[in-house]
């Protein structure tokens, strides 16, 4: 095989399914659990922290602005669930490049959802540190010194409460996926309850004073606020990660996408205008915990915005452990297939990928030490945002070369929904700024070193690996079968 030929080759979506069917990790999610998963991952990261960054730009319109990102997450989302009926596997849109796009795109993809979720993990970790401190000054008044409570260049040495939260979730992802999927889905209805409350508390202060002027900025404004607020979207997909934990996956990944959807968006957009019209952008503004400082002028008592807090501190810590269980599974399936160390795709006896997620949780928590939030946000966006045109690009793909292949779900109007999606992606990710794009391509230039280094030579499918079964994947899962056999009695 040729060079150039040799970063195209695709892995037929037989064979990526064939492996996921034979997979070392346990079976245990039902749909309710697969929800859960993406609302999880999705619902707190943009109303609990990026509100208060995208209501000044868009004014009362970012309102507009949740729905403008929800539409661009919906045609992504609607490819998203065709693919993860299509192919029902743990690597979501690093997986669905490969078998559409070829082995340097879908590595390119890989490397982006490891920016996507290993960064929104550590920013969501750093606004969870926010709502801690509003929680302790309500309750015992005092709060954690700004030097262990903020990054570098906010104030602080070192973010203590955002490292432990992702240490925290990194020990309960230790335990079982069903273990851990029992208390994602108490955390994501105990964060929706504190939505609901912060909704019926802040309409009764609704003011429409607060609605205009009702976007100072015009569509620039709103388009800026789209696209910081995308990130609140981040998570949806996070299903697509359990595609070999799934009981059904074919028949539930579709499913718990295109309803985790629905459900975040209709509640950011309730809270977004509540918020807005209870006490206007300025207030929002002004303060990392938002939501809770609305409380407090809405009120004028404390105990609203301790309840507030309180639940946002343990919701958040929920989004923190999704998006880690979703990068761990992903950094499985690119082990898997050669092109990362062998080691990240063994698991124990528990049927955790245990080294993985050790190593995850290490590097993210001294992450979300160290780097400012706003940051964090961005990278995050332009991560997903490539992800996402990608796996829009893929659908179209495979519904042109392979159109006999099994899909238990189909995107609707094609190749409408995909290009528009796509489309979208392009539009949003002009809307952030340089250094982001810098960081992004530092990131992309780091990622390529590592594929020509040390992927493209290892890969399953170089020379004798290409096929299914023996070749592929048996070196990764008879390793993962020798450790995993130990338990097999347990």
């Amino acid at each position: 095989m040729s060079f150039a030929r040799s970063l195209l080759r695709v892995k037929p979506a037989e064979q990526l399914a064939d492996e996921g069917s034979h997979t070392q990790l346990h079976r245990t999610l039902g749909l309710v659990p697969l929800v859960a998963l993406s609302v999880g991952a999705t619902l707190g990261t943009g109303i609990f922290v990026v509100l208060a960054e995208a209501a000044p730009a868009a004014g009362p319109a970012v309102v507009v602005s949740f729905v403008l990102a929800g539409l661009a997450a919906l045609c992504s989302a609607l490819s998203y669930a065709e693919l993860a009926g299509s192919v029902p596997v743990s690597g979501s849109a690093y997986s669905y490049t490969y078998a559409t796009l070829g082995e340097l795109v879908a590595w390119i993809c890989g490397w982006c959802l490891l920016l996507e979720y290993g960064v929104s993990v550590a920013a969501v970790a750093v606004g969870w540190g926010g709502y801690l401190n509003e929680f302790l000054q309500g309750t015992i008044g005092m709060r954690i010194p700004d030097a262990l409570a903020a990054p570098p260049g906010e104030g602080g040495v070192v973010n203590v409460p955002a490292a432990l939260v992702v240490l925290l979730a990194m020990s309960v992802l230790l335990m079982n996926v069903r273990e851990s999927g029992r208390v994602t889905t108490v955390t994501t209805l105990l964060k929706i309850a504190v939505l609901v409350f912060f909704v019926a508390v802040a309409i009764t202060a609704f003011n429409s004073d607060n609605m205009t002027p009702f976007a100072p900025a015009g569509f620039a404004g709103i388009s800026a606020g789209a696209s910081a607020v995308f990130f609140s979207f981040i998570g949806f997909d996070a299903a697509s990660t359990a595609g070999e934990e799934a009981r059904n996956p074919r028949r539930d990944l579709p499913r718990a996408i295109m309803l985790s959807l629905a459900i975040v968006t209709a509640i950011y957009v309730l809270v977004a205008f509540a918020a807005v019209g209870a006490v206007g952008t300025q207030v929002l503004g002004d303060s990392d915990a938002s939501l809770a400082t609305a409380l407090q002028v809405v009120t004028g008592q404390g105990w609203p915005s301790v309840v507030l807090a309180l639940g946002a501190v343990i919701a958040i810590a929920s989004v923190v452990l999704t998006v880690l269980y979703g990068q761990t599974r992903i950094l499985v399936s690119m082990s898997r297939d050669g092109l990362m160390p062998p080691m990240l795709a063994k698991v124990n006896r528990r049927a955790v990928p245990a080294r993985n997620t050790l190593l995850v949780g290490v590097v993210v928590a001294v992450l979300a030490a160290v780097v400012p939030l706003n940051q964090l946000a961005e990278a995050t966006s332009i991560g997903t945002l490539v992800a996402f045109g990608l796996v829009n690009i893929g659908v179209l793909i495979l519904r042109r070369t392979r159109p006999e292949l099994e899909r238990s779900f189909r995107t609707p109007l094609m190749p409408l929904v995909p290009l528009l999606g796509l489309a979208l992606c392009v539009y949003l990710i002009t809307g952030l700024d340089w250094i982001t794009w810098i960081t992004f391509g530092i990131w992309s230039a780091l990622g390529l070193i590592v594929y020509f280094a040390y992927g493209i030579r290892r890969s399953k499918l170089n020379g004798a690996g290409v096929g299914v079964g023996s070749g592929s994947g048996g070196g990764v899962a008879g390793e993962d079968g020798n450790e995993n056999d130990s338990g097999a009695g347990n």
